[in-house]
């Protein structure tokens, strides 16, 4: 059942997270302020000018392919990002020390936009946290960092929004949450799996060394209605 995996959004759009998609049977997008990802059934031009169809005007996606895609001109590209796509291989359950760890509500939203903005992990809007599970370690009361789930192509649970406050930087206090993280995924007998730039390697190193290896390359791309 990996091949959900080689479409993690819209396998996600189409079973456990139906509930907050939007579009049509080839083309899946979320809730516009949970966040921006649309999930393209083939990742062909034709879904492409379907998702053209079903979105607002001036709707920006964010979308992933296991390879390159023709981008139709009634679309701008904004960017587009190299990544791999890492599965947790690791064989046993991380049982590390959850103290100093803080479930993250909506009373910590604003902090938590305010470290993703500084940090670029990836999109994270208002109400980003209804995906579930943002966990974070706060010094002297502020977020120093944080990371939650995305993707839910059950049986396979995305870990997302990975981020430090550069202040913070060389703490183990990623390490520690991706501990908690993974832990709480493999509880629930599902996997864990997350998405990384390929040219992070401080970040490709701590996620090899919890027991994540690569599975595939990734391209995501940021597209936006032109007309």
């Amino acid at each position: 059942m990996e091949y959900v995996l080689d479409n993690p959004i819209y396998y996600a759009l189409t079973s456990a997270h139906s509930h907050i998609a939007k579009g049509s049977d080839q083309v899946k997008y979320y809730v516009e302020d949970i966040t921006a990802f649309a999930g393209l059934r083939d990742n062909s031009p034709d879904d492409l000018n379907a998702l053209y169809q079903v979105s607002p005007a001036e709707s920006l996606f964010v979308f992933f392919s296991k390879t390159p895609v023709y981008i139709p001109e009634k679309w701008k590209l904004l960017t587009q990002i190299d990544m791999f796509q890492f599965i947790f291989r690791g064989k046993e359950i991380p049982m590390a020390d959850a103290v100093g760890i803080t479930n993250l509500d909506l009373e910590h939203v604003t902090e938590m936009i305010g470290l993703v903005e500084l940090t670029k992990p990836g999109p994270f809007l208002a109400k980003t946290i209804e995906l579930g599970n943002y966990t974070g370690i706060f010094v002297e009361g502020k977020l120093a960092a944080m990371a939650g789930h995305r993707f839910f192509p059950s049986p396979y649970r995305e870990i997302s929004a990975v981020c430090t406050h550069p202040d913070h930087l060389g703490k183990g206090y990623a390490f520690k949450i991706l501990q908690e993280q993974v832990k709480r995924i493999l509880l629930r007998s599902e996997i864990p799996f997350l998405h990384v730039r390929n040219d992070n390697d401080g970040a490709i190193k701590l996620y090899q060394k919890l027991g994540f290896e690569i599975r595939t390359d990734m391209i995501a791309y940021v597209i936006k209605k032109e007309f």
